[in-house]
């Protein structure tokens, strides 16, 4: 640890400690500030992570420093911040009941958590683990926490069961694959939905005669607004289990989100979806789509592949 005045005769303390790192982003900002405008929004966004900072700060973190529509965040203990970040969703149940009615799409969180060496200086903080949590925050989907292999490690079994590992990605900066982990952070099956989730979806007028119908394997299975969302791979701990190698593990996702019925790849093959009788594909990379209609989606491969087991699927729409 050093010691040091800057320019102005300011002390200002560096140093070199194991510390877990948190960047926390807040998503759906972007679409705020085009249907709300800049004044506005900037207030919005300012309150939700000003409230969040407080979260953090009274689950025994230190905000080192907001980021516009998020914030970095220091812990000293592996799982006060997991925990913490699991309960962010509290707090944006809060704002989004204070801030949004049924026209507009509330906000949503990613977060990226990974333990390392840090060197704190000048109102800042650097080290591997910095730009391994800041990676990951920017991989992860709305609503998602992503943690990394040391933070993990660290994890007491309780809470390794709330994890599922995700495939190797890349991480620029970093060399080789990298294993990466999601914390179910509403300590439930992927496939339920909290309380409060379900009386936000009720106040944003997601009608009950919304539903997705979805064919498998000669499973049906039927998605409502209030049902969660439903994980597609080969992992068993999937709500529907494709045993194929070709599929990854946590292969993609199926949800409703504002409205609508999103599929969300996050997969090393991609995802194809095949819409009614057109003879193009959407193919999907780690990126997403909104289903309508019906169609046909195939993981790994496209869904005219006959070696590979598709699904079908069928939206319905509080229109219809």
């Amino acid at each position: 640890m050093a010691v040091d005045r800057n320019e102005n005769g300011i002390l200002e303390v560096s140093g070199q400690a194991g510390k877990v790192v948190v960047f926390a982003d807040l998503t759906g900002s972007t679409k705020l500030f085009e249907s709300q405008g800049n004044t506005i929004a900037t207030q919005i966004v300012t309150h939700c992570t000003q409230m969040l900072g407080k979260h953090f700060v009274q689950a025994g973190g230190r905000v080192v420093k907001f980021l516009g529509d998020g914030l970095l965040v220091l812990f000293d203990q592996s799982d006060d911040a997991v925990d913490a970040a699991s309960h962010t969703r509290d707090v944006l149940y809060e704002c989004n009941m204070e801030h949004f009615d049924n026209t507009n799409t509330p906000l949503g969180l990613k977060v990226g958590i990974e333990f390392g060496s840090v060197i704190e200086q000048r109102g800042d903080c650097y080290g591997d683990a910095v730009n391994v949590a800041a990676r990951l925050g920017d991989r992860a989907e709305s609503n998602e926490i992503l943690l990394g292999e040391s933070l993990y490690s660290r994890l007491p079994e309780s809470k390794r069961h709330l994890c599922t590992s995700i495939d190797r990605i890349t991480i620029k900066g970093k060399v080789g694959l990298f294993r990466v982990w999601r914390f179910d952070w509403r300590h439930t099956a992927e496939t339920t939905i909290t309380g409060p989730l379900d009386l936000l979806n009720e106040r944003l007028g997601m009608a009950s005669t919304q539903k997705a119908n979805i064919d498998a394997n000669g499973r049906h299975v039927q998605l409502l607004p209030t049902s969660g969302a439903l994980v597609i791979g080969r992992s068993e701990s999937c709500g529907l289990v494709i045993d194929d190698r070709r599929v990854s593990r946590r292969h993609a996702r199926i949800e409703w989100v504002g409205g609508q019925c999103t599929l969300t790849d996050f997969s090393t093959n991609g995802t194809w979806v095949k819409f009614g009788r057109k003879t193009e594909l959407v193919i999907l990379k780690r990126d997403r789509c909104v289903l309508h209609g019906e169609g046909m989606i195939g993981l790994g491969v496209a869904p005219d592949d006959l070696s590979i087991a598709t699904f079908n699927f069928q939206i319905v729409s509080e229109d219809e």
